[in-house]
């Protein structure tokens, strides 16, 4: 990136690419933590995602423990979708020169569908195959260009789609392993632009910087399943990072740049690994209590980089950490063709309350959750889930202390404030045996 020695020129760049990026967490806050899905299924959905990992419901099973293939009969498919609608408000104060300001944006999250398709094939007693496809990660945002703190970013989004090819062995009736080789395709796009009091004095709304890509890249996953009785299984599923590099184009004045000139340039960045370990027992023919703690390794997101071709620029320090989920559920077979799931789930954030950001409106998440089952006739089942999140208010103060985050604070002013928020989710699903 080239440099120019005014300040202003220093400061647009820095802020503008921190800006806009930092808004790749933007609706955290729907689900999972981080930028993160849980939304593979509306079987699952009805319990919370509880005890996944050692359930074979349907085809679906295969996208939390391959494991589980060995577990399903026959060929089976499912296919269904899952709908977010998620209610994200940051407010507060941003001060710049001795004077402040109150700033807003409500519901700034998208709503998203999540679509899903699952396969499954029984090749004998011992092997079986599967095919999945659906996401892990994405997140869509958008602050609007007239909120007072859209210097730390106004519009972001990574949308990335995922296929799985896995296969199970049951190495004895009660023990079977399995794995898959992932392929995850992923673009975003990320934006800032300068609020209507700002230092250097630009018009309100001006581009300071819009930077898209794209990437393909490959991960894997595998899972272990263990029946140890007749009514009680566990399982533990292990998937891996997949680091993507964002390759595009960069615009407006932060990369000193022309209205209509764009320069290559591209962002690393890392989906993290997760890992589960679930159960599931059956206390009677009716009844099944199932549990679930998961792990996802968040800490590897510690900094985002700009990289441009004759330099690599800091962009935001982020210093992420883990993040745990825990989730409790039940299944009870009301009648042959009618079951009822519910379930609540506990997520932890991925940041503490000083790395929180404007954008990244992180916080723990309290999940309740319930749903059915319809069996139409032997082959043919229905499922439906239905989930409300309550987020944990949770304050956000910028600058954090941090050069680019300072830098920020030079242009537009430091912001106090606080995020707020809930989001319902809706499944269906239809799994069908030949």
């Amino acid at each position: 990136m080239e440099r120019t020695s005014t300040h202003q020129g220093s400061l647009s760049t820095q802020l503008t690419l921190l800006a806009a990026i930092i808004g790749l967490s933007g609706v955290s806050t729907v689900n999972a933590a981080g930028f993160q899905l849980a939304e593979y299924s509306a079987t699952g959905l009805g319990r919370a995602y509880a005890g996944e990992a050692a359930i074979a419901d349907n085809a679906s099973a295969q996208w939390r423990n391959p494991a589980l293939l060995t577990e399903l009969k026959g060929t089976q498919v499912s296919t269904g979708a899952i709908y977010v609608d998620p209610n994200v408000d940051v407010a507060g104060s941003v001060t710049l020169n001795g004077t402040t300001t109150s700033v807003a944006s409500n519901d700034f999250a998208h709503d998203a569908v999540i679509p899903n398709f699952y396969f499954s094939h029984q090749v004998n007693d011992e092997w079986a195959l599967g095919v999945a496809f659906g996401t892990n990660y994405g997140m869509e945002t958008d602050l609007g260009r007239d909120f007072g703190a859209s210097h730390f970013g106004d519009k972001a989004s990574i949308i990335s789609q995922e296929g799985n090819l896995n296969v199970a062995y049951k190495i004895t009736p009660a023990f079977s392993l399995g794995g898959g080789l992932r392929i995850v395709m992923a673009d975003g796009h990320f934006g800032a632009t300068t609020p209507k009091n700002n230092a250097p004095g630009f018009p309100q709304g001006t581009a300071l910087k819009y930077m898209e890509g794209d990437d393909i890249a490959w991960g894997w996953q595998v899972g272990a399943f263990w029946r140890i009785n007749s009514n009680s299984q566990v399982g533990i599923a292990y998937k891996s990072a997949v680091d993507l590099t964002l390759e595009g184009h960069a615009e407006g004045i932060g990369f000193l740049l022309l209205p209509g000139q764009t320069r290559a340039g591209s962002m690393d960045l890392t989906l993290p690994a997760t890992l589960e370990l679930a159960g599931n027992h059956q206390v009677s023919d009716k009844l099944a209590v199932h549990a679930s703690i998961n792990w996802t390794d968040w800490s590897a997101f510690d900094q985002l980089e700009a990289d441009f071709s004759d330099n690599t620029s800091m962009v935001k320090v982020e210093n992420w950490e883990d993040n745990y989920r825990f989730a409790v559920g039940a299944t009870y077979q009301v009648t042959s063709k009618w079951a009822l799931r519910s379930g609540v789930a506990y997520d932890t954030s991925a940041v503490s309350d000083k790395n929180r950001a404007i954008t990244i409106p992180e916080t723990d998440r309290t999940w309740l959750s319930v749903g059915a089952e319809y069996q139409w006739d032997q082959n043919l089942s229905f499922d439906a889930g239905f989930t409300y999140i309550l987020a944990k208010d949770a304050p956000i103060t910028e600058s954090r202390g941090y050069d680019s985050d300072n830098s920020a604070e030079d242009v537009g002013g430091r912001f106090v404030g606080e995020t707020t928020g809930s989001i319902w989710l809706a499944g269906i699903q239809a799994n069908y045996r030949f």
